[in-house]
């Protein structure tokens, strides 16, 4: 019987949502697309059983979209998939526009957004948010506990070299086992350099309840490749992987 993803579960969601997610729930950890920006790709995703889209609102960044955008691709993931919203660093501003055109589900902070500003988002909106902490070694866990319980959910991402214009999406993976037993109030997101030859092991490893992608199923930055979504869809739930994710306590 399917049943709603684990790293879902106590959000705030819409109930023709949370139905249709529960229709196609498959064995494994979530999956979360980022940086979708045209109708086809948006559809592939959601086809080929992702449970999150994410959109990207950063300038700098190759997946950012205009507003006009947002909207279009917003109405067509509307109770299909959670649509997440991507911000570095946003003001009350440009989170209002975001969330007037897009309608998102939940907001993604990917900046140096402390969890006083984590807090405030969550009031302002009534929106659930996810706070990304970049990894590059051990020492930087102990930024989580502060935003640990204030953040519905921490993104694991690698830790972009200094002087980088992109905080995310880069391609770099970070030591996995970093994250060997780590315990938190809310389940975690696992990102940073994830492609179809490595997430099953990556879910393996750190037992995520949830993945991300974005440079690792594109063709070019920007551009995503329906073949290597369906491909890293494939490489977390064919059989040998769900075999290999139940025996590892890997759950949803």
């Amino acid at each position: 019987m399917s049943t709603k993803p684990a790293f879902l579960d106590g959000l705030s969601l819409p109930a023709p949502l949370r139905e249709a997610i529960a229709r196609h729930a498959a064995p494994g950890p979530a999956i979360k697309f980022c940086g979708l920006s045209t109708p086809e790709t948006l559809d592939a995703a959601i086809t080929a059983g992702v449970e999150l889209v994410g959109f990207v609102f950063f300038p700098k960044s190759p997946r950012h979209l205009s507003f006009e955008t947002a909207a279009a691709l917003g109405k067509q993931a509307v109770n299909r998939s959670v649509k997440v919203a991507l911000s570095v660093d946003a003001d009350d501003t440009l989170l209002d526009a975001i969330t007037t055109h897009l309608k998102p589900d939940m907001l993604q902070f990917h900046g140096s957004e402390s969890p006083a500003r984590v807090a405030e988002a969550k009031a302002r909106y009534g929106l659930p948010v996810m706070k990304a902490i970049g990894i590059s070694g051990p020492a930087d866990l102990a930024a989580v506990a502060a935003y640990d319980g204030v953040a519905d959910r921490i993104l694991f991402d690698a830790k972009p070299p200094k002087g980088a214009d992109l905080p995310g999406g880069n391609g770099l993976t970070f030591d996995w086992d970093i994250l060997t037993g780590i315990r938190l109030k809310a389940p975690f997101m696992l990102s940073g350099g994830l492609e179809p030859a490595n997430v099953a092991e990556a879910a393996r490893q750190t037992h995520a309840p949830a993945v991300d992608v974005s440079s690792g199923v594109e063709s070019q930055p920007g551009v995503k490749d329906p073949a290597r979504m369906a491909a890293f869809v494939a490489a977390l739930r064919d059989p040998k992987s769900m075999e290999a994710l139940g025996s590892a306590g890997a759950t949803r």
